[in-house]
């Protein structure tokens, strides 16, 4: 028995690594049906998708919790404690509640481990642990309604063992290609999977090939689709310091002037996705939201570590750009909501990336870079990774910190003595949660 979130966050990690996700469902399943089935407790609405998936999962909870619904929120990763994945109401699940949790269902999971090493199988993994615990919480809460990241992929994620009232789809593209597929074909029949009978299914807009797989598992069950530029949309778009502002055409009406205080067109774009979902989820996209629902819920919106801004003096952005779509969406942030501000990039990228591509999107938006790693085993070296990015800035632009701190302090003394604009802290959210932490511990801020 754990007696702390330290000691749940060691029994995790003696389980498969979170990255190494096994293609299955059925240990998921198994251990969910000996603790009575919590996923079945509450509906679901389920997010998957390459880029944006939280963004998205945060806004449509905030849009749920508006019309007082008592809302989940399970996503992934956390940047600096673990409570992050879990919201109820919005507010993270403290220890007391984990650990609480964490017991009574692990005796559950040892006896499955038991049975998947008996018949040779490897036993549950750190995600799936961490999906059963979520959906134990959240029927324990109880909650109405359940907000449900992917972890990866979708047809096999360990979240699917729950049947999705409304499927979201956010922007597909390469990532993960060594466990998802090589082409935007396969990744995307990977994800159509949380598409289930009596799914209604909502989706950004997708390249053509991810879109023929969507339609064509809709078509298997009859699911009525909408999609972002046809169904709903955002547009009057408005870049500016504090934020942006749009207008949504909706499913069901049209939501005009509304301002968040998140960066960049994607954001709104996100918030139009996240509308259209809750409108299918409230009326089958038949009954139009309240303005005043919807502006008190975007202007409370947040999703940190997505261009999220830290600092002002000098001016600090945070973004877990992690994959080369990630890379262009946050190039064109700092030009189109920063004004190209002159910036030095702090640059820390996580294995098993196309590390090549995502330094290309990146090439025009720092003028220096500071190559460094996060703590985690996966991180690439510092050396390697500054060799690649010397192609880009050239060795005399590139310098490089053991830690993601020492980045921090060596960047600050860069943009002075050069008299640079911002600091852009990208390349993986592990990098983006230790910078989080260091400037929140600087700033005595939580």
């Amino acid at each position: 028995m754990i007696k702390d979130v330290k000691g749940l966050e060691a029994a995790l990690q003696e389980r498969f690594p979170e990255h190494q996700l096994q293609p299955r469902l059925d240990a998921t399943a198994r251990a969910a049906s000996l603790l009575g089935d919590p996923q079945n407790s509450y509906r679901i609405i389920h997010v998957t998708g390459t880029n944006g998936k939280t963004s998205t999962s945060r806004m449509i909870e905030r849009l749920l919790r508006e019309h007082s619904l008592r809302t989940g929120r399970f996503t992934s990763p956390h940047l600096i404690k673990i409570n992050e994945r879990f919201a109820i109401d919005g507010a993270n699940v403290d220890d007391e509640k984990l650990v609480e949790m964490w017991n009574d269902i692990e005796p559950i999971l040892k006896l499955v481990d038991a049975e998947l090493e008996a018949e040779g199988e490897a036993k549950i993994t750190y995600f799936e642990a961490l999906t059963l615990l979520a959906f134990a919480i959240f029927a324990d809460a109880p909650v109405d309604v359940l907000v449900l990241e992917v972890g990866m992929g979708g047809l096999w994620d360990s979240t699917n063992i729950a049947n999705a009232d409304v499927a979201v789809f956010t922007p597909i593209d390469l990532d993960h290609t060594e466990r998802l597929g090589s082409t935007i074909e396969e990744i995307a029949a990977t994800k159509a999977g949380i598409i289930k009978h009596d799914s209604i299914v909502v989706s950004a807009n997708q390249p053509a090939a991810a879109k023929q797989q969507l339609i064509e598992k809709a078509s298997e069950f009859s699911a009525p689709t909408f999609w972002y530029g046809k169904d709903f949309e955002a547009d009057h778009l408005v870049s500016h310091a504090g934020g942006t502002g749009f207008t949504i055409r909706g499913i069901a009406g049209k939501y005009p002037e509304l301002v968040m205080p998140l960066h960049g067109i994607h954001q709104a774009e996100n918030a139009a996705l996240a509308l259209a979902a809750v409108e299918a989820f409230l009326g089958a996209g038949e009954r139009r939201i309240l303005d005043d629902i919807v502006r008190v819920a975007f202007a409370d919106a947040s999703s940190p570590g997505r261009m999220q801004v830290v600092d002002r003096e000098p001016l600090t952005i945070l973004d877990g750009a992690h994959n080369p779509a990630g890379a262009k969406v946050l190039a064109h942030g700092l030009e189109k909501a920063f004004a190209a501000p002159r910036a030095i990039g702090v640059i820390g990228i996580l294995a098993g990336k196309n590390v090549d591509e995502i330094l290309v999107e990146l090439v025009g938006s720092f003028e220096r870079v500071v190559i460094t790693k996060a703590k985690s085993d996966r991180s690439i070296a510092v050396d390697e990774l500054a060799t690649l990015a010397c192609k880009y800035w050239g060795e005399e632009n590139v310098e490089t910190a053991s830690s993601v701190v020492l980045a921090l302090q060596k960047s600050r003394e860069i943009l002075t003595e050069n008299k640079l604009d911002a600091i852009v802290v990208t390349g993986s959210l592990t990098v983006v949660g230790e910078a989080l932490a260091n400037i929140q511990e600087q700033l005595g801020e939580d």
